[in-house]
Formats: structure tokens, sequence, C-alpha cells
């Protein structure tokens, strides 16, 4: 008897309506028939593909999937808040012993390149789909062909970033030097272009309105903290007391991005809330604690950071990462040079830093709208009598 793959269904809220998740394991024919279902899309963030939650959608997954997979609903039926984040499912990779031998030897052979903690657990994972979806082979025989197809059937549907995609190219890279049996021919390997999309940046009314919304001390002190010297999240949560330098204004950021050090400066009027804070939550090891001498998570800087923008009336998509890139747009409206932002930032190449040069306003805000050099040019002719108004009501 042949054993039916089971597909999960559960409602959720998500863009803005009522939606039915359609969960399973990875299976190319499930995908392939979900994509048959009319108005059905892939959500990267909820890992599951969805459609609007109508009874006309219902009865299509019903009819669609007969006979060719089991259908679990009860969480589709419960008593849960649509509104809540359903819990993901846990998939397990469908590897063999071999398999699984092979990609903890590979995950040994990153750490022992001494790559990041977040770099190993990307490139592993990335890999681990790989081989995955070579399953009808040997990985030995794997070849450039595959890699292709890998990009083509699962990266591609999923709506994965151009930056997963070039993590994928330069993870296969790395695989190839630790397993040169197979076919994978390095050289032949191009990463996709980057995605040149521009960050966003606050303005300074909303940096004060921002942290003026935030009520809470300890999280209007690591907000300030952010903005103030231009941090990384993993370096905020990271950063212990004895690297606050008071006298002489400087924060020692310790084993950055890169294995990088670097000073950044003590913001003046940061330490006034530096003090309060320190006097009222008296943290031990790290300048911000989740227990006494742990380490602060990042998701949680993330949910209040939410909680002061929709306070603050602020519609754009703020993240932590944000405040950076705000600090280092006003320094270079306030005339710091590139150089000195790129070292502050800790930036690896200048190129990085560039970018700011394209969303701050200070040169931008002298250049003139040839519409206001034709006016200005009407205004000052001998035909003023003509009184060219662009606002005025003028029935032709």
């Amino acid at each position: 008897m042949i054993k039916l793959p089971v597909i999960t269904l559960k409602k959720a809220f998500h863009k803005g309506n009522h939606q039915i998740l359609i969960q399973f394991y990875y299976n190319e024919s499930l995908i392939a028939l979900t994509r048959k279902l009319n108005g059905a899309l892939w959500s990267a963030t909820k890992k599951s593909w969805y459609v609007k939650n109508t009874p006309e959608n219902l009865k299509a997954i019903y009819v669609l999937y007969n006979g060719k997979a089991v259908i679990d609903r009860q969480y589709l039926f419960g008593n849960t808040d649509p509104r809540t984040k359903p819990k993901s499912i846990k998939r397990k990779r469908m590897l063999s012993e071999e398999q699984r031998t092979m990609l903890n030897n590979f995950v040994k052979y990153l750490k022992g390149k001494r790559y990041s903690k977040s770099t190993v657990s990307s490139y592993a994972s990335l890999i681990a789909d790989f081989v995955e979806f070579v399953k009808d082979k040997h990985i030995s025989q794997a070849s450039n062909k595959d890699v292709e197809r890998f990009a083509e059937d699962i990266l591609a549907p999923r709506n994965y970033s151009i930056n997963t995609h070039r993590q994928f190219v330069s993870a296969i890279k790395i695989f190839r030097d630790f397993y040169p049996s197979c076919k994978i021919e390095k050289l032949e390997l191009d990463r996709p272009k980057k995605s040149k999309i521009l960050p966003v940046i606050l303005s300074q009314e909303e940096v004060i309105d921002l942290l003026r919304f935030t009520k809470n001390l300890k999280h209007r002190a690591i907000l300030g903290l952010i903005y103030s010297a231009g941090l990384r999240i993993s370096e905020l949560i990271n950063l212990e007391l004895r690297d606050i330098n008071i006298d002489r204004r400087q924060l020692h950021i310790k084993n950055a991005k890169g294995r990088k050090d670097r000073y950044v400066v003590l913001s003046e009027g940061f330490l006034p809330l530096l003090q309060n804070y320190v006097v009222s939550y008296k943290p031990k090891r790290y300048f911000v604690e989740g227990t006494p001498g742990k380490c602060y998570s990042a998701s949680s800087v993330r949910k209040f950071l939410n909680r002061s923008c929709i306070a603050a009336k602020i519609k754009k998509r703020i993240t932590p990462h944000t405040l950076r890139h705000s600090y280092a747009t006003h320094l270079l409206e306030q005339g710091v040079g590139l150089r000195h932002i790129q070292e502050l930032l800790g930036h690896a190449k200048p190129e990085t830093t560039m970018v700011y040069t394209q969303v701050a306003k200070k040169d931008l805000m002298e250049i003139r709208s040839p519409l206001d050099t034709i006016l200005l040019s009407l205004a000052k002719s001998d035909k003023q009598e003509q009184n060219v108004l662009l606002s005025a009501n003028n029935n032709l």
C-alpha cells in the first residue's frame, strides 16, 4: 500500500488578509500540484504556501489533493487566534546516514576554516537542501547542471532573495573544495548580481520621535545606543560594560563582522540616559542583559522596536539596522568624510559605505529642479504681468 504524504492546513493572518497555510515536507510532486491552485503563493517568512481563506479555496484544496495526499485540518478549525504566528513544521530532511555523516564533516570543515557561526549555519543548511535535492544520484555525480536546477526549482519558486542565491553559490564553491570528487566545476559557478536596493532612512525628527515614544528606559537606552554609535544588533547585544570608556567617550567593539575590532564615538548626549539606565537596571556584565550576566536577545529588540514605531506613527519598515543606516546618512549630511564613516561602521570596503551618498540629502538639496529654474526665469522677465501660477485653477 502506497503511503500518501501529509498536508497540514492552518489559518493565519498574513499580507493583510486571513489565509490558509498549506504546509508539507519537501515534495516536488506536491509543489507542482500546489502551483495549479488558483492564487497560491509561497511565503518565505511563513515557510509555507498559502491562499486566501475562503470556502471556495478550501473546497478547491480538497479537490486538488484528493487521492494524492492526506489532509490534516486540525489546526484550521481549532480555536487558535489566526493573527498569532503559527508554529512552522520543522522539516526533517530525507537523507541517508552517509549523507548526514558527510554534512557533519562539512560543518567541521567550515568551523576549521573559522567561519562565523551564522555563516556555518547558512552554508550547511543550503548544502543540506542541495544534497537532498540530488538524492536520486550519489553526491559524487552532482554537476553544475544540478546546481542550476536547484536554483530554478527551489530558490526561485520559493522567492529566496538574491543574497540567499549568492550565499548558495559561495557555499557550493566551498563544498567543491571540501568534496573534490563531485563533478561541479568551481570556475563555472557565477553569483547573480546584487540587488541595488537603497536602505530605508529615518529623518532626524523621526529618530527623536522613536526615542520619545519608547517609554521603557531599558528599551530607550538600547535604541539610543544603536543609533548614536551606529552599531549592528550583534554588536549591541555582545557589548560588555568594560568596553564602554566614558572618559575617552569611546566604545570598544570587539570581534565584530569579519572578526574585526574598532572604536566608535560614545555620544555625550547619550551619557545621561546611559547613567540613568545603569543605575536603574544594574547590569552585571553586558550593557544589556536578559537575565543577569547573560546576553539580551536580538528578537526582543526587534519586537519592542516595532511597538515603538507604531506608537510614534512611523509607517516605514524599520529594523535595528535602519538606525545604523540613519546614523551613517546623518553623519554624511553633517559633512563627515566617507573614509571616517567607513572606519566608524567597520566596513571592509569603501564601496559598501558609498551607498549612503545616494540617500544623503546634503548635496541633493542644493540641486535646483529645472521647473524651479524656468519659473524663476519667468518671474524675472518682462512678462511678469502674465502672473504664471501653477497652482491656479485655469479653465481651458
